[in-house]
């Protein structure tokens, strides 16, 4: 069987599980798969840039954020901002008192704080990591299970096992799926590099 959609991807895993009687359940397995690929794989593929107007020293979090990149303010030129922890950027707000040039950010909750905060309108542009897409009746298919139907259906019936209390499945399904993930980690690799060469640069003699 194909895998190529939400629907295909159940019907593979009640076929590989040799059940007919876990319909209500499959989607679950799918679900707790699904959020472990959030903490693990990073893909360029779910690499976003977002930008909104900020006027104030919290902004929200983009909704399917899952890890910062680079968060930049579109001055001229640009300024990068530094992340800093909660603890740092409450040191650096005894420094920076009152509205200025934003310098620093941390996260507050699924707030992003600017230090200082801005003293007009600016623009923010984040670069993140965003979730995968959640399978569901009304988004059939994401760019995971196109790439990599594997991830999922072994990801799926790792879940099972433990439901089905079946330990030698488990440790199959994990093993599969430890191999798939690094069949991915590899294209993310391959993907940074890409087939351009390394320029090298010439060292100046002191």
């Amino acid at each position: 069987m194909s895998i190529t959609t939400y629907a295909t991807l159940k019907s593979a895993i009640a076929d590989w599980l040799l059940r007919d009687d876990l319909t209500a359940v499959i989607p679950s397995f799918i679900s707790l798969a699904e959020a472990k690929f959030n903490r693990r794989i990073r893909d360029y593929r779910m690499m976003k840039r977002a930008t909104a107007e900020i006027d104030a020293g919290y902004s929200a979090v983009p909704a399917d954020w899952l890890q910062n990149v680079r968060f930049q303010i579109n001055t001229t030129p640009i300024t990068t901002l530094e992340y800093v922890t909660p603890d740092q950027a409450a040191e650096e707000q005894t420094v920076y008192v009152g509205a200025g040039k934003a310098k620093f950010f941390t996260m507050i909750g699924k707030q992003f704080q600017l230090i200082p905060a801005p003293d007009g309108t600016v623009q923010g542009e984040l670069t993140y990591y965003s979730k995968i897409p959640a399978l569901s009746d009304s988004t059939t298919s994401n760019w995971l299970l196109e790439v990599a139907p594997d991830v999922y259906l072994y990801g799926a019936l790792m879940e099972a096992a433990p439901y089905l209390d079946d330990q030698e499945k488990l440790s199959t399904w994990g093993s599969l799926l430890e191999q798939a993930m690094e069949a991915i980690r590899i294209e993310q690799s391959r993907a940074s590099v890409g087939s351009s060469s390394i320029r090298m640069r010439a060292r100046a003699m002191a």
